[in-house]
């Protein structure tokens, strides 16, 4: 559900919600609490905002959230990395970085090179052009989020991190549940 943030009001306690957004969640769950429900839709509404953002920062190459997420990653070694580390990193599987990287190596962003003490292992690096791209990505990405953020305090930016990887956290926690029930 895709929240319009032009028709926002605010509860007893100064908080922002969507009274579209609670009115359907009361709907689908016979009126008990909608909070959680409420914050989830919240916080997909932020991703697809900052996901947008970021896709217009990426000025029409047409990397992927992931694809960025990789060639960042490389960008911060200086001697590559192998798949299985970039997977590890980005709690991704090997399989879907080797996706990634094959689409940054096509843009001639990354490239593969064997691992000097492992014949059978190839180290993935950024190339120069790919760390010319993250620089042309950088500025324009550092004026859009402090555009999105503005008027945010560091103490509420560091609270948002904080829940949200405690969410991230949260939901590891649960699938890493469900995997040891089936």
């Amino acid at each position: 559900m895709e929240n319009d943030v032009h028709n926002l009001s605010a509860d007893q306690d100064g908080l922002l919600f969507d009274p579209r957004t609670r009115a359907a969640m009361i709907r689908f769950i016979g009126g008990e609490d909608t909070l959680a429900l409420e914050a989830a839709a919240a916080v997909r509404t932020a991703s697809h905002a900052i996901e947008r953002m970021r896709a217009h920062g990426a000025g029409g190459r047409g990397l992927s959230s992931g694809a960025l997420d990789i060639l960042l990653r490389l960008g911060a070694s200086s001697d590559g990395l192998s798949v299985g580390d970039l997977a590890q990193s980005a709690g991704v599987s090997s399989r879907n970085v080797t996706g990634l990287v094959d689409t940054l190596e096509r843009e001639g962003l990354a490239q593969r090179t064997p691992a000097p003490h492992d014949r059978r292992s190839v180290l993935v690096a950024i190339t120069p052009a790919g760390r010319e791209w993250t620089e042309n990505f950088r500025r324009p990405t550092q004026a859009a989020m402090a555009a999105v953020f503005r008027d945010f305090t560091p103490a509420e930016l560091g609270l948002l991190r904080h829940l949200c990887l405690r969410l991230a956290g949260n939901h590891a926690e649960l699938a890493r549940h469900l995997e040891g029930t089936r």
